[in-house]
């Protein structure tokens, strides 16, 4: 449907409220330790937690809350999920405030009866719970996010490698294929099929809260 589609455009857009553009999840860590230093490093670096790290476990939990958007109880276990599987302080404060902004904002498109979201909130479960609510299809919902997350993380790269416009819009081109293949993935997958070994990723984002000097908040 064309307010379907008019509602992941807005809700997903750089423009929302949600102050993702301040979070690096990590990614400014690998800049400043030249682990990503260049087009091919940053590609990389955004695939490996896209389709084997956080991006992917957010998708899966994202899916479930989509699918438990009216059960309040589901709801607040996949958000302590989400945060139990959450492996740093940063990254829990990122998932956390932007998941609380969304759903803030997003009240200004309600629904009959109002949903009864957990708080905090973490950002895929908010996603998720109020696009189901809507009653958006899961798979859209999950392409968008999955594509917004990554335009995000090529951002960080333009902005600090520094790569330019015309590299970051490379990356993005080369990784719609793996984000159609994981939303398509993620839509069906259980709980138990939660795994990342992006540890690289993961002890970034434990170590950005050590740097002397940080532009973004993880």
């Amino acid at each position: 449907m064309t307010s379907d589609l008019q509602k992941l455009l807005t809700w997903l857009s750089p423009a929302f409220p949600v102050g993702a553009f301040a979070w690096s999840a990590g990614l400014e860590t690998a800049i400043v330790t030249r682990l990503v230093h260049d087009r091919k490093t940053a590609e990389d670096w955004i695939s490996g937690a896209l389709l084997h790290g956080s991006l992917r476990t957010d998708a899966i939990l994202l899916a479930h809350a989509h699918r438990s958007s009216r059960s309040p109880e589901k709801l607040r276990d996949l958000a302590d999920l989400c945060l139990a599987l959450t492996p740093a302080r940063e990254r829990a404060a990122e998932t956390t405030a932007t998941g609380n902004a969304f759903a803030t904002a997003a009240a200004a498109w309600p629904v009959d009866p109002p949903l009864e979201l957990p708080h905090p909130c973490p950002y895929p479960i908010a996603v998720g719970a109020i696009a189901g609510a809507h009653g958006i299809a899961l798979f859209d919902t999950l392409l968008a996010f999955l594509t917004a997350t990554v335009h995000s993380q090529v951002s960080v790269a333009v902005r600090l490698v520094p790569i330019g416009q015309t590299d970051g819009l490379a990356i993005m081109a080369a990784l719609e294929p793996d984000i159609a293949k994981l939303a398509a993935l993620c839509q069906h997958a259980t709980l138990d099929e939660i795994g990342s070994v992006a540890y690289g990723a993961d002890i970034a984002q434990m170590q950005h809260e050590t740097l002397p000097t940080r532009i973004f908040r993880s």
